[in-house]
């Protein structure tokens, strides 16, 4: 079953939901010409770009949409948003509805960014009154500055995002949507986005973002929708979500089995995070203790085998990784369960969260077996440092 949330009452209801798009080979004049009035149809491809979506969200929920390019997330955040109408089946909304869809969508260019923000309020449902009175938050939010009198054709691909943002989260939306265009701006904006984001979720507010970053569904999130050529292959849980996404991009189906999942004589078969005092952790600061501690099975006696790790960001790029191997640490033989620690003494990684894959391998009985995201644990920094190390570094003005 799709996961939805109790919070509120339902406010956005897709009910068989397709779009199909035409789309044309035969690109420029000189092509329509040569091909007009005959084989017109072998011109034409119709392209479905999402295919009987049904989908029920409920007010105060934060939902993401995963998915390859062209997958149709950007299709469906339109659908939501009233941008474009269904081939067939229906789009129910409920509330006022702020959208971030396109770069630039709803300003003018020839205007200035004073007068687009009027505009696109005011597209919005706001009155000239409650405009004035917000104007300076707008502005304040948006940190464009003096340019906010120049007009807007003449605005970075940043600018335009963040005076597009600061008068959509003014706008007292009960619907927020927002597509990829949040990449665009700069850390520190997209840090106070997201800032502004889990401020409307603890007031309630329904939020649907498309993102590629695995990290951002995953701190955002109540929900994860998972689509692939316009179709939802899954709904539920973030985590679960992401490793659906996975599977979309390395050519699986959603739950498929792994080649690694088959039985082999050594087995792994928990994970386990713990802090310095031996307690379990899915929370650690930076710079402090991990241990990493791997239980396995072995199904027939081995002299010498062999445990390793891996930690990887969400979307799969691995961060740090050793094994026993390497470690040049010499097991005792097995037969049946046993259990190894890997510690970290000073987990230097930035703030995030990380997933955990764990791999046994068999050496003098040929075999391996791991599993992957086996444990997931959120890093917590205040160094200052932004990325997937953290360093404690210091800024100092020189003076003459």
């Amino acid at each position: 079953m799709p996961a939805t949330s109790q919070h509120g009452p339902e406010i956005v209801r897709l009910d068989a939901v397709s779009k199909q798009f035409t789309v044309r080979k035969d690109n420029n004049l000189k092509d329509r010409i040569v091909y007009f009035g005959r084989l017109g149809a072998q011109h034409r491809q119709t392209f479905t770009a999402t295919d009987e979506v049904s989908l029920s969200i409920h007010a105060g929920t934060t939902v993401g949409l995963l998915g390859a390019n062209g997958s149709g997330k950007s299709t469906l955040l339109k659908l939501i948003g009233g941008i474009v109408s269904p081939s067939t089946g229906t789009v129910q909304t409920r509330g006022r509805m702020a959208a971030l869809l396109e770069l630039g969508a709803g300003f003018h260019p020839d205007l200035s960014g004073r007068e687009n923000v009027y505009l696109n309020a005011s597209i919005l449902g706001l009155t000239k009154t409650q405009i004035d009175t917000r104007f300076d938050a707008i502005l304040d939010f948006s940190g464009i500055g003096d340019f906010i009198d120049t007009a807007v054709k003449f605005y970075s691909s940043g600018m335009y995002v963040r005076l597009a943002f600061a008068v959509a989260v003014h706008t007292d939306p009960d619907i927020l949507l927002v597509d990829e265009v949040l990449a665009v701006g700069d850390e520190a904006f997209q840090r106070k986005c997201m800032e502004r984001i889990q401020q409307f979720r603890a007031e309630g507010r329904t939020i649907i973002l498309v993102s590629h970053s695995a990290q951002q569904v995953v701190e955002l999130c109540d929900r994860g929708i998972v689509l692939k050529d316009g179709l939802v292959v899954f709904d539920g849980a973030p985590n679960d979500a992401v490793g659906a996404l996975r599977d979309v991009l390395e050519g699986r189906r959603v739950g498929e089995a792994r080649p690694e999942e088959t039985v082999h004589p050594i087995q792994v078969k928990n994970v386990e995070l713990l802090d310095r005092a031996g307690a379990a952790v899915t929370t650690i600061r930076t710079g402090e203790q991990l241990t990493i501690r791997v239980s396995v099975d072995s199904l027939k006696p081995m002299d010498r085998w062999e445990i390793g790790f891996s930690i990887d960001t969400p979307l799969g790029h691995m961060v740090l990784a050793s094994n026993t191997d390497v470690l040049r640490t010499r097991l005792a033989p097995i037969d049946g369960p046993a259990s190894v620690d890997l510690t970290i003494a000073s987990l230097n990684l930035g703030a995030g969260q990380y997933y955990v894959n764990a791999n046994a391998a068999g050496v003098s009985e040929p075999s391996s077996h791991g599993i992957p995201q086996a444990a997931m644990f959120t890093v917590t920094d205040d160094s200052g440092a932004i990325g997937t190390v953290s360093a404690r570094i210091t800024a100092s003005e020189l003076t003459s």
